[in-house]
This record gives C-alpha cells, sequence and structure tokens, in this order.
C-alpha cells in the first residue's frame, strides 16, 4: 500500500505543480479560454492560486522523501482537498458541471491521500 499512496503522491505532485506552474507563470488573459473562471477572480488571486498549488505539490512528495518533517505531507494534501472543495464551489456557482466532476475526483483522491499518511499508513 505503501508503494501505491507514493505512486498516487507523485501523480498528483506533478499535477498540481503543473497547474500551479501555469497559473504563476502565464497572465490571467491567456489561461481566460482555457479557464472560464478565471474571469471571476483577479490577476493577484491566481497567482496566488498558483503559489498554493505548487507548495502543495512540493509538500507532496518532499517531506517524506527526504524524512525531514514528514507530518507535512499529509498536512499538503489536507490543504490540497480544501482547495479542491473551495473550487468545486466556484464551478457549481458558475453552472459548470464538467470542472465540478475534475475538482470533486481530485477532492476524493486527495482527501484518500490525506486521510491515510494521517492514519494507517503515515510515518
Amino acid at each position: 500500500m505503501n508503494v501505491f499512496l507514493w505512486i498516487v503522491q507523485a501523480i498528483l505532485a506533478a499535477l498540481f505543480a503543473l497547474s500551479g506552474l501555469v497559473k504563476l507563470l502565464q497572465p490571467k488573459d491567456a489561461l481566460t479560454g482555457r479557464y472560464p473562471w478565471m474571469l471571476d477572480f483577479s490577476q493577484a488571486a491566481v497567482r496566488f492560486i498558483g503559489v498554493v498549488e505548487l507548495l502543495g505539490a512540493i509538500g507532496l512528495v518532499a517531506p517524506a522523501a527526504t524524512g525531514i518533517a514528514p507530518i507535512l505531507t499529509p498536512i499538503a494534501a489536507t490543504g490540497l482537498a480544501v482547495t479542491m472543495a473551495l473550487a468545486a464551489g466556484t464551478h457549481i456557482r458558475r453552472k459548470e458541471p464538467a470542472a465540478v466532476a475534475v475538482t470533486a475526483t481530485l477532492f476524493v483522491i486527495i482527501a484518500l491521500l490525506a486521510w491515510a499518511r494521517f492514519g494507517p499508513y503515515g510515518w
């Protein structure tokens, strides 16, 4: 089970890192065609979301991989789960069912990872 959780952590970390980097490095106007929800947020808010996603991605892997404060890994997973819950709320408000399905799926996976790393498969 530990190997499976590491694989899930690595995949989620890559996904959130890429998503965060896109939001950090590209201007909001260039992304609104791909992410229509950005119309409701300022450039600073989009950059903040990118920072949260990037830090969460680092937190999913780095603490456990280095052995330095591995408790930060399930905390990072919890933070990303909260981020996905808020994202789902935004997509529900904007009536974007496809985006709700994606964020809800990510929420379930990351919440299960947080539960597993806090509980039976923690460090």
